[in-house]
């Protein structure tokens, strides 16, 4: 993936945190998640007081997706901080990682974990999932 595409996920991402509804932990997320045509689709994390029914911003932009009719990915970015303050990086919570692995390939699917377009990382599914149960266990 060229610099140009990763630097417009970033760009998207961080503009899904003014979007975040996070009024119990003030932790806002946001997230881009681009296809494999190339769409990108967004997502930012809505907190529950309740808890459970929270729902992150990766799993946000991937159910965006798979509700039109998205079924290919390619990549993922997430950005999030206290107050929508980047200040570290903000990895996928375990959930979020299961919501990858049912419709990603862990070899090649890419997170970019960023607090801004000149700082961030990029690694595979496989490399923050090792050993991650997915649909091909099940045949």
């Amino acid at each position: 993936m060229d610099e140009k595409k990763t630097e417009e996920m970033i760009a998207l991402a961080i503009g899904q945190l003014k979007y975040a509804y996070a009024p119990y932990s003030g932790f806002r997320v946001g997230a881009a998640l681009l296809t494999e045509s190339g769409k990108l689709y967004t997502g930012c994390n809505i907190e529950n007081a309740a808890y459970t029914p929270t729902n992150c911003a990766e799993r946000t932009a991937f159910f965006k997706a798979v509700s039109e009719g998205e079924r290919d990915f390619k990549a993922i970015c997430i950005v999030g901080g206290k107050d929508g303050l980047l200040t570290g990086y903000t990895s996928p919570c375990g959930v979020c990682r299961q919501v990858m692995m049912e419709f990603c390939d862990p070899e090649s699917f890419r997170i970019i974990l960023a607090v801004s377009k000149d700082r961030y990382q990029t690694f595979t599914l496989k490399e923050i999932l090792p050993l991650g149960f997915g649909p091909d266990n099940l045949e």
